[in-house]
C-alpha cells in the first residue's frame, strides 16, 4: 500500500476541483495498471478526471488516453490534451466507441464505480437524501426511467426483489407492500413524499436503511450490474495480451461479479471436459488474490473510501 505522504503528493496533483469527485486508491490504480508510456488506455468513469490526469503524467506524447462517461457534466473537466478522447457514453458501449474512434485493442481499463461526489451534492439530481428533489437518480440525463417511474410502475413483487436484491433492505416486502398502499392515496414524485410514504416501517438506523433504499433504486435506474456485466465481457476482447483491467467497486454485489469474472473470464457457464472433468483455460490471470482496500490515511481523508475494493486481472 502506498504511504500517506504519496497519497497526499498524487492528490495535490489533481488540480480539479475536489468537490467534484476525489480519486479512490489513486496511487494503487497507477500501479495495478502497469502504465506503458506509449499504451493506449480507457478510464471507464471519468468523472472529476483524477485518475485519468494520473495516467496521462504517466504516457509519453504517443500515448492515448479513451475515457468514458455518460453523465453531461463530466465533460467539463476534460483536459485540453489531444491524447484524451472523451466519450459521452455508458462504459456498456465499451467495444464499440473504441472502434468508432479506430481503436481496436488496449493496454490496460479502468473502471471505477463508485457515484461521484458531483452527482451526490446535485440536489436536483436525486442521488441523496440529504436533500428533497425529484426523484430522478440517472446519471444519463438523455434516458427516460427515473426512480419516481419505478415507484409509480413496478409491482409490489418487482419492488420487494429490487430492493432484496440491490439494496439487500431486510424488510424488502413490507417495504414494497407500503410503497404500492400510499402511491394508491397520493403520488410519489419527491425524495421527501417518498420518505413520509414509508417513515413507519423504517428499521433500524434511518440513514443506513434509506441509503440502502436508494442504492437499490439508482442501480434499477441505470441498469448498473447489467453495465458492468456487459463491460466486463468486451474487456477481454478489447485487451491485448498483457493488459491489465482494474476495477474498484463498492458493494458486495459488484465486488463479486467482478471476482467471479476475473475467476472465469465469462458470465457463460462453462461445462468441464467429459473424459478428465477439466475447465477451459480462463483468458485473464489475477493479479489481486484479494482486493486492495483504502489504507487508514485515505480512510481519514475521504471516508467515502471506505467501502472500495480495488481488483486487478490481466489478459493471458
Amino acid at each position: 500500500m502506498a504511504n500517506a505522504d504519496k497519497i497526499g503528493e498524487i492528490n495535490k496533483s489533481t488540480e480539479h476541483s475536489e468537490t467534484y469527485h476525489t480519486p479512490v486508491l489513486l496511487v494503487e490504480v497507477v500501479e495495478g495498471l502497469s502504465i506503458q508510456p506509449g499504451g493506449i488506455y480507457v478510464d471507464c468513469t471519468f468523472g472529476g478526471g483524477g485518475h485519468s490526469k494520473a495516467i496521462l503524467e504517466k504516457l509519453d506524447s504517443t500515448g492515448k488516453l479513451i475515457v468514458f462517461d455518460q453523465d453531461a457534466s463530466a465533460k467539463q473537466n476534460k483536459p485540453p490534451d489531444e491524447r484524451v478522447i472523451f466519450v459521452q457514453q455508458n462504459f456498456r458501449h465499451l467495444q464499440r466507441f473504441l472502434r468508432v474512434n479506430k481503436v481496436v485493442t488496449v493496454d490496460g481499463i479502468l473502471a471505477d464505480l463508485g457515484v461521484s461526489s458531483h452527482q451526490f451534492n446535485e440536489a436536483e439530481r436525486g442521488f441523496s437524501i440529504r436533500f428533497d428533489a425529484a426523484l430522478d437518480m440517472r446519471m444519463d440525463n438523455r434516458q427516460t426511467l427515473t426512480a419516481a417511474a419505478i415507484i409509480k410502475q413496478f409491482s409490489e413483487l418487482q419492488l420487494q426483489k429490487m430492493f432484496e436484491k440491490y439494496g439487500e433492505v431486510t424488510n424488502a416486502k413490507t417495504l414494497a407492500k407500503t410503497i404500492v398502499a400510499q402511491r394508491s392515496i397520493a403520488a410519489i414524485k419527491t425524495i421527501n413524499q417518498f420518505r413520509e410514504a414509508i417513515k413507519n416501517i423504517v428499521k433500524g438506523n434511518p440513514n443506513k436503511y434509506l441509503a440502502q433504499v436508494f442504492q437499490a433504486l439508482r442501480i434499477e435506474v441505470n441498469d448498473e450490474m447489467g453495465a458492468l456485466k456487459e463491460m466486463l465481457e468486451q474487456s477481454v476482447t478489447v485487451l491485448k495480451p498483457g493488459g491489465r483491467i482494474v476495477v474498484i467497486s463498492f458493494h458486495s454485489l459488484e465486488d463479486r461479479l467482478v471476482k467471479n469474472f476475473f475467476k472465469q473470464g465469462t458470465f457463460e457457464e462453462v461445462p468441464a471436459d467429459d473424459v478428465f472433468g477439466i475447465r477451459p483455460e480462463t483468458p485473464l490471470k489475477i493479479i489481486t488474490r484479494k482486493p486492495i482496500l483504502p489504507g487508514n490515511t485515505e480512510q481519514k481523508i475521504n471516508t467515502r473510501s471506505r467501502s472500495a475494493k480495488l481488483r486487478i486481472a490481466e489478459k493471458k
